[in-house]
């Protein structure tokens, strides 16, 4: 679920309106018929109060080594200021594997990020995520219930034992799970086209998931395939809504799946951007649509987005397409750039901005004070199927 609130001007990075339903969305204000997993004490000042900052640093500083705080790319800037890493999700959870001696491992991110970091990490850490609620749309979109029914299609049609599932990062424990006990592996935006490669290696056809746009853009644009190697399966339809001889013909079978934030880019975002500002890069994240990756002038991880707009010459104009949070902050270390949204309408990931420094400071005091809240575990046998798509991943060259 995304929040989009129109900007007052075309160019900047404007407030968006404060609405109440635009609050409640950012993660600003509560709703207590919502809200699950979080007690939140009711008395801590707004984010942008000094004593919270101050409140913040007190509490790291006693916790000391034994906290790590993981902040990704796409939180709000008072939360990255006092992350310890910043990254994509398998970044940091890497990250977090490297830290045996940090007890408790802080994760600003979502959900399924902190399920791959206490699948990384040793036993005796527990990773912690400051909101319960802060998920993944993406990764809610396939469930283990549907994926076992998709590889029932499969192997009805006859082609399950010739396809190799490949899983975003992006995804839930029990979806990883699923893709290591079928022989499969994990890839993540920057490695999509090595674990592609290495899939048709194994087999003939590939299941990828959750991702359609990912899935679909790596195997056009980087493998060679086409539009009509590509089968789009839906789980709210029998058999997917596809015919066995589709799936027998697929050489890829994407899962109907997309980031709500990425996802919202179109054709007309880059038509009017180029009209706009003469002479802009467009710079996008392949979670976005096939026609908008085809318009771009480049494409790549968030990584990639963060690397090449460092790079990029002093009085270049670029507009990016990907989670405003990350926009603002890397425009912002850039004065002598024009970096812009895409999009002409603000577009936070809602689920992202649910951790904010209320409930950072709320975590790091409970950690001081000896309570441990909102631990995230992965049961042990889905952590070992899970861990061994992994393994795959990081064997691949």
């Amino acid at each position: 679920m995304t929040t989009t609130v129109e900007i007052p001007s075309v160019g900047g990075f404007a407030e968006p309106s404060q609405t109440p339903l635009a609050l409640l969305l950012l993660g600003r204000q509560a709703d207590p018929n919502s809200e699950r997993g979080v007690e939140c004490p009711g008395d801590l000042p707004p984010a942008s109060d000094p004593d919270l900052v101050e409140r913040a640093r007190a509490a790291k500083a006693a916790l000391g080594d034994r906290v790590f705080i993981l902040g990704h790319h796409y939180q709000r800037d008072e939360v990255i200021e006092f992350a310890d890493v910043t990254g994509d999700s398998f970044k940091l959870a890497r990250d977090a594997a490297a830290r045996p001696e940090a007890e408790f491992i802080v994760f600003c991110g979502v959900h399924f990020m902190a399920e791959s970091a206490d699948i990384l990490t040793g036993d005796t850490q527990r990773v912690i995520l400051p909101d319960l609620a802060a998920g993944c749309s993406m990764a809610d979109m396939a469930t283990a219930e549907q994926v076992a029914e998709c590889w029932d299609v499969l192997a009805e049609a006859g082609i399950a034992d010739v396809t190799v599932p490949v899983a975003y990062m992006n995804s839930s424990a029990d979806i990883k799970a699923f893709t290591g006990k079928h022989g499969g592996t994990i890839c993540t935006s920057s490695n999509a086209k090595r674990a592609l490669e290495w899939a048709y290696e194994q087999g003939q056809k590939v299941l990828f998931l959750p991702d359609q746009h990912l899935g679909r853009n790596t195997a056009v644009r980087d493998l060679g395939l086409s539009l009509d190697d590509c089968v789009l399966y839906n789980p709210h339809k029998p058999n997917g809504g596809l015919t066995v001889e589709q799936l027998r013909n697929a050489k890829m079978i994407l899962w109907r799946g997309h980031c709500s934030v990425h996802g919202r880019f179109t054709l007309d975002s880059v038509n009017e951007v180029r009209e706009r500002i003469p002479g802009v890069n467009v710079l996008v994240h392949p979670e976005c649509r096939h026609e908008v990756v085809a318009a771009a002038d480049q494409v790549g991880s968030t990584e990639y987005i963060i690397k090449a707009l460092d790079a990029a010459e002093p009085g270049s104009k670029w507009a990016v397409g990907t989670e405003l949070n990350l926009v603002r902050r890397v425009a912002k270390a850039h004065p002598d750039k024009e970096i812009v949204f895409l999009d002409k309408a603000v577009c936070f990931c809602s689920t992202m901005n649910r951790i904010d420094l209320p409930h950072l400071v709320w975590t790091l005091e409970s950690l001081v004070e000896g309570r441990v809240p909102n631990v995230i575990t992965v049961d042990p046998e889905t952590e070992k199927y899970a861990k061994a798509a992994l393994d795959r991943m990081l064997a691949l060259p």
